[in-house]
């Protein structure tokens, strides 16, 4: 026995010097490994399914308190469905004949949008609410159906702030954008292809800082946006206008574009652009009407306008019959140089246009005007577009 136990003791001792000098690699026991093998199948699977229970809890919190302030904006008009031209084979002399076209009314869902105020104020995109001659509806979570009576279309950005009759609305709260990072979660809300109401997407925000083309196949309307936020939350047509909400249920973006070219690739205007155009609409008294010059104009740059024997800044182009601009006496080819004493650069392509969108109907505003070789000075009043 003693033998035995002694033989023993010299097998131990022979393998502690083995593993302390790599003498038995193929005999290496590694006790981490030993542990990790037997305790982490017991422990991974609770882990995973205590987070994927926590993500689901977090979005349909947002969900549940976000769903009463999403709407869905609709819109009516009527359109002339064009002549058709029809053949009358028993005339051989005027086979083909053209038939008149007939107008129809078309009613349908075409965007999303948020209530921002007890009082009725929602915002959407613009170009959702691009036709001024047509007439749109809001319809909330509980099928309630309220016509728009006004609506302030933002010239610089792609935001509108519609007005419907009704009081003691639930608003959803606005975050702050500059505050974003990669990789955290966000929800869209929306109708996309105008015919499912509240659905719901998840993701991540993917992307900061994006410069993209923004528009409406509803609507036929397209602009170019600069600064949004990338999302592979799933943002479809008809999704334009409705919130892009953080973890905390608070609005970080208004979804507003799709890139056509790839998938799970969608786009929404930072919330700040959003807090920045309620704050001067406030500033404003809550006024719906937006003045406007009257022109339609280029920006020059110093090299454009040397190469075309111009000067720098707002090269008219055409000037609307009857607009504050015609009554001064402002004519194509005119450049406006300055406005309100900024000189016009051509570096910074919006100066001019956030000068007149700062300003209220009624105001005064004084031009410097370049035309052929010489420049003079004249004041116009800003009226409201309509």
């Amino acid at each position: 026995m003693k033998r035995v136990l002694y033989l023993i003791g010299i097998l131990i001792a022979l393998i502690i010097v083995g593993q302390a000098f790599h003498l038995f690699p193929e005999t290496t026991f590694d006790l981490n490994n030993y542990f990790k093998k037997t305790t982490t199948p017991g422990f991974q699977p609770s882990l995973q399914k205590e987070t994927v229970v926590y993500e689901e809890s977090v979005i349909t919190k947002v969900v549940e308190d976000s769903l009463p302030s999403v709407v869905t904006v609709g819109v009516n008009k009527t359109r002339d469905t064009g002549g058709q031209i029809q053949i009358n084979p028993f005339n051989p002399f005027q086979p083909f004949q053209q038939l008149p076209g007939k107008k129809e009314k078309v009613e349908q869902n075409i965007g999303s949008g948020f209530i921002i105020s007890s009082n009725g104020l929602v915002i959407t995109n613009r170009h959702v609410v691009a036709d001024t001659e047509a007439a749109y509806t809001v319809l909330t979570n509980d099928n309630k159906k309220y016509s728009v009576d006004k609506i302030y279309r933002d010239p610089l950005n792609d935001i509108a702030i519609m007005k419907i009759n009704a009081s003691e609305l639930k608003s959803l709260p606005l975050g702050d954008s500059s505050k974003l990072k990669l990789g955290q979660i966000v929800i869209a809300i929306g109708t996309p292809l105008g015919e499912f109401t509240n659905t719901v997407t998840n993701g991540i925000v993917s992307g900061l800082g994006r410069g993209i083309t923004a528009g409406s196949p509803l609507e036929g309307y397209v602009e170019k946006l600069d600064n949004v936020i990338q999302t592979n939350a799933a943002i479809s047509p008809g999704n334009s206008g409705g919130p892009l909400l953080n973890s905390a249920g608070q609005v970080i973006g208004i979804n507003t574009a799709i890139a056509q070219e790839g998938q799970n690739i969608g786009f929404a205007i930072p919330v700040n652009v959003v807090k920045e155009i309620v704050d001067n609409f406030n500033k404003r008294g809550g006024s719906f009407e937006r003045p406007y010059i009257g022109v339609r104009y280029k920006i020059l740059d110093k090299n454009t306008a040397a190469l075309n024997k111009l000067v720098e800044g707002a090269y008219v182009v055409a000037v609307l019959d009857g607009s504050p601009a015609a009554k001064v006496g402002i004519k194509p080819e005119d450049v406006i140089v300055s406005i309100d004493g900024q000189r016009i650069s051509g570096n910074d392509d919006q100066k001019f246009a956030k000068v007149i969108a700062d300003k209220k109907v009624g105001d005064g505003v004084k031009l410097t005007i370049w035309r052929a070789g010489k420049t003079f000075d004249t004041t116009l009043t800003l009226e409201a577009f309509k």
